[in-house]
Order: structure tokens, then C-alpha cells, then sequence
């Protein structure tokens, strides 16, 4: 299989056209590189200074005002090495080696004004663009959701700037190859604007046929994976990849911290799926009966963290 990741214009996909290639890609590959989304750099820089800054420069007391206590209530700051993806799919007990902030549609803890000035404005963006990239999904495969499209991509979004700062030698790829495990997204699409780390270092990749690919960032560009609910809602015309976060080796460490700005098109909690197809096309789900609704398939996931935590 030929392992490039295409690159795809939002526009272009508008009018009708690259329709056999982007079918394509869907079904073999699921991850690709969108153009004219609307998104720009300067849409991005604003809220990850926003965040990085708080990350830095935050008390400790700020931070914990801000912090969740609800596990599965992506909301607000979550300190460094707090997640654990490698518990959540079964793939082992290391952490994440990152921090991250949150927002979704409410319920959500912001340190300033400014800052919710900030991210609510990208939120939006990002909601439109992602919003946008589902609905011409959905039309190539030609997928009509119970519902509608447009009641199916109104739905229960989450954006999260990941920030991954340079890895100690104990979490360096001669110790422990990953800074996040490898996973599927629980979305119907996830679009993400991603900063280089400054030594070139390549630290996000994903599964094409038979090997791990680096994805760098691009300029003018956005990255787009399909999810899990993707799969399920086109009845498996869809590829969901695994991808994963690399550590850079010790030789490599300086210079290797990079930020991503992940937006989640997650369906309503209510959003329900046949459960023979999820493993069927694959998916790691320990959920009893024929059907099941994305609320139970995310707060199982987090049955895999409590059995691990108390082994």
C-alpha cells in the first residue's frame, strides 16, 4: 500500500470533486491533510499562547480552579503526566507526557476573561471547520444518520490543546518509545492544528497498512482522522487509524516540545451503535448486548483505568 497521506481541499470536496480519491482514502487510510477549511495560523497561535502561557506561568492554586474533578468531564486543566491513554486501551500503565486544556459546548473553567475570550472564539472556528469536514464524509460515503445530517453534526464537540514538553531521559524513546499510547479517536472526525517540534523531530504518526507514518505539520494545512463513530455510522466504510505520539531518542530531546490542537466532532451521548459491528471493524469495546450509546462506550473506557489503578 502506498503510505503518503493525501492532502485534500475543503473546497475542492465542496463542489463534487476528488471524490474517487477521498473514497478512497476514507476506507484505506482515514487520515489525511485538508486545505481551505477556514482555519488560520493566526486562529491557532492565539489560543495555544493563551494556554501555553497558563501552563507556564499559573500558581498552583490557579491551576487546581480550574481542574475537573470529574474524570470523564474534559473541562479545564489537566497537569502533566495526570491521563493515562495506555490504561484507557489496555496498552499498558504509562502516562501521557503531556498537559493539556479543555473546553466543550458548557460546563467549562477558564482562568481569565481573556483566556475565555480567546478559546471560545477558537472553539467556534474549529466547530465550523470540523462540523464541515463530517458533512462531506458523510455525503461521499453516502451516509444520511438517523436524524439527519445536520441533527448528527450539531452535537457534543470537545477541543483540547495538548501541550508535550521535552522528555526527561527516563521517558525518552530508549526508555519509553511513546509520549501517548497508541488509540482510535471516540469522534466521527477529529481535526487538529499541530506546531512543529523546532528540531524536526516528527512526533505524531498513524497507522498506514502495515507501519506507523510521521505526520508533520504542514503549513496551511489542518490534519483530519477519522474516528470510531465514523466507522460505525457509514457501516464500516470508513478506516478509523490508530495513531500514537512518539518520544524522541536522548540524542534528540532538546528541541522536541511541540503543541496540538485537537477538536473531537463527538455525537450526542445518546448516539447509539450495533455492538457486533464495533468489534467486528476492530474495536476494543467490553460493553454487553446488541446496542450500546457513546455515553456507555466512553464511561467504559474508564473501567479499563480503575482495574489498572488497583492491580
Amino acid at each position: 500500500m502506498d503510505t503518503t497521506v493525501p492532502t485534500f481541499s475543503l473546497s475542492d470536496l465542496q463542489k463534487g470533486l476528488h471524490q474517487d480519491d477521498f473514497r478512497s482514502c476514507l476506507a484505506e487510510k482515514g487520515v489525511f491533510y485538508l486545505t481551505d477549511c477556514g482555519l488560520s495560523e493566526a486562529d491557532h497561535a492565539s489560543a495555544k499562547d493563551a494556554a501555553v502561557d497558563f501552563f507556564e506561568h499559573g500558581t498552583e492554586a490557579e491551576k487546581r480552579a480550574v481542574t475537573s474533578r470529574i474524570p470523564t468531564m474534559r473541562r479545564g486543566f489537566t497537569g502533566l503526566e495526570s491521563e493515562s491513554t495506555a490504561q484507557i486501551t489496555n496498552a499498558g500503565t504509562y502516562s501521557d507526557y503531556s498537559m493539556c486544556y479543555s473546553m466543550g459546548m458548557s460546563d467549562n473553567l477558564f482562568p481569565t476573561a481573556d483566556f475565555e475570550r480567546d478559546w471560545t472564539r477558537y472553539f467556534d472556528r474549529m466547530y465550523d471547520a470540523t462540523r464541515e469536514v463530517a458533512r462531506q464524509v458523510l455525503k461521499t460515503t453516502g451516509t444520511e444518520p438517523e436524524g439527519g445530517t445536520e441533527a448528527f453534526v450539531n452535537c457534543e464537540p470537545l477541543l483540547r490543546l495538548r501541550y508535550f514538553p521535552e522528555v526527561p531521559a527516563h521517558r525518552s524513546a530508549d526508555a519509553e518509545p511513546l509520549r501517548m499510547a497508541p488509540h482510535y479517536d471516540l469522534s466521527m472526525v477529529t481535526l487538529i492544528q499541530q506546531t512543529p517540534c523546532p528540531n524536526g523531530f516528527v512526533s505524531l504518526q498513524s497507522e498506514v497498512g502495515d507501519t506507523f507514518v510521521g505526520l508533520p505539520a504542514k503549513p496551511d494545512t489542518v490534519l483530519v482522522f477519522c474516528g470510531a463513530v465514523a466507522t460505525l455510522v457509514t457501516g464500516g466504510q470508513v478506516k478509523a487509524p490508530r495513531h500514537h505520539v512518539a518520544a524522541p531518542g536522548r540524542d534528540r530531546i532538546a528541541g522536541s516540545s511541540r503543541t496540538s490542537s485537537v477538536f473531537f466532532l463527538r455525537p450526542d451521548s445518546d448516539f447509539t451503535f450495533s455492538v457486533p459491528l464495533a468489534r467486528k471493524c476492530g474495536f476494543d469495546i467490553s460493553l454487553d448486548g446488541d446496542t450500546a450509546t457513546f455515553k456507555d462506550w466512553i464511561e467504559g473506557n474508564y473501567v479499563n483505568i480503575r482495574r489498572n489503578s488497583e492491580a
